[in-house]
């Protein structure tokens, strides 16, 4: 429809069928063709024409400031969607975990702001799944596979778990030397299906006994407790390194290869598949790949 309507501007600003053929480099019985198309979907004659000349009907004339009205809107949209592809601007809509979103992607905000200020920013912590086309979310960050085709994911960080207390804790309670001695500990679990357990990894999977757990639904849950001597937690290491680093907390049995998961798992940035992708997804995503380590 746009190409007639461009076809019909062409003849009634040229006068001529034939030289607005050449503007657009067809036969002049392509045009003809496509005014006829025009004309028979409208249900009226926009042009009489003759071998020598063409005059515009009254509905012609009506419909052409229309018409030329529509190619201009087009052309300026054209334009705004170039500009949205050559420049960094625009809304940035982000979901994230609130582990990782709290610990990780919060903190970086302020300095990608500094580095792109037209780009404005959205971010939802949540831990329900989110449908990127549905909710016109951007970029989302998730731990897990992606089983999707129509996404990509570009991993950020492993989930290197360590096991931690804080030193209050410690004192009261004793550090646990052996496997065994985790059943006398407070140990809090991440209250999320599939992670419930605590396995030693080796050439297979050994699953942890623990007695005295209690549950909580968010990595910052868990580290809150931690830090507050309420027992051992496994966390991982992009959670706790700040307070690891301090001396707030504690790393226990580091001898070991902890995990809460049947199977390892990474934290990946996901978006969809596009053939080209938006500048500002593009440089969020490699800002991201760049501070995160």
């Amino acid at each position: 429809m746009i190409k007639r309507l461009q076809y019909f501007n062409a003849v009634v600003e040229c006068k001529s069928i034939s030289e607005a053929s050449r503007l657009f480099d067809v036969q002049p019985s392509s045009i003809s063709r496509q005014l006829a198309v025009l004309e028979s979907d409208l249900g009226v004659r926009l042009i009489n024409r003759n071998s020598r000349s063409i005059a515009l009907t009254e509905a012609g004339h009506k419909f052409y400031s229309y018409s030329k009205q529509i190619e201009s809107e087009l052309d300026e949209a054209k334009r705004v969607v170039n500009d949205l592809q050559q420049t960094t601007s625009g809304m940035l809509n982000i979901g994230a975990t609130v582990g990782f979103g709290e610990a990780v992607i919060l903190p970086l905000i302020p300095q990608f702001k500094a580095k792109y200020p037209d780009v404005d920013l959205r971010v939802e912590l949540s831990e329900r799944m989110v449908d990127l086309i549905e909710e016109n979310v951007d970029v989302v960050i998730r731990s897990g596979r992606l089983s999707d085709s129509s996404m990509v994911a570009s991993k950020l960080s492993e989930n290197d778990f360590k096991l931690c207390a804080s030193p209050t804790y410690l004192k009261e309670r004793g550090c646990p030397l052996l496997l065994e001695d985790l059943a006398n500990h407070f140990c809090i679990k991440y209250g999320y299906a599939g992670w419930g357990n605590w396995f030693l990894k080796g050439e297979t999977l050994e699953i942890i006994a623990t007695k005295k757990s209690m549950e909580v639904n968010t990595v910052n849950g868990q580290k809150q407790l931690v830090l507050n001597h309420g027992g051992l937690a496994l966390l991982p290491l992009w959670a706790v390194k700040k307070e690891l680093h301090s001396g707030e907390l504690v790393q226990v049995m580091h001898e070991h290869d902890f995990c809460p998961h049947g199977k390892d798992t990474a934290v990946y940035a996901i978006f969809l598949r596009r053939e080209l992708i938006a500048p500002k997804i593009r440089v969020f995503l490699d800002f991201l790949k760049e501070h995160i380590d």
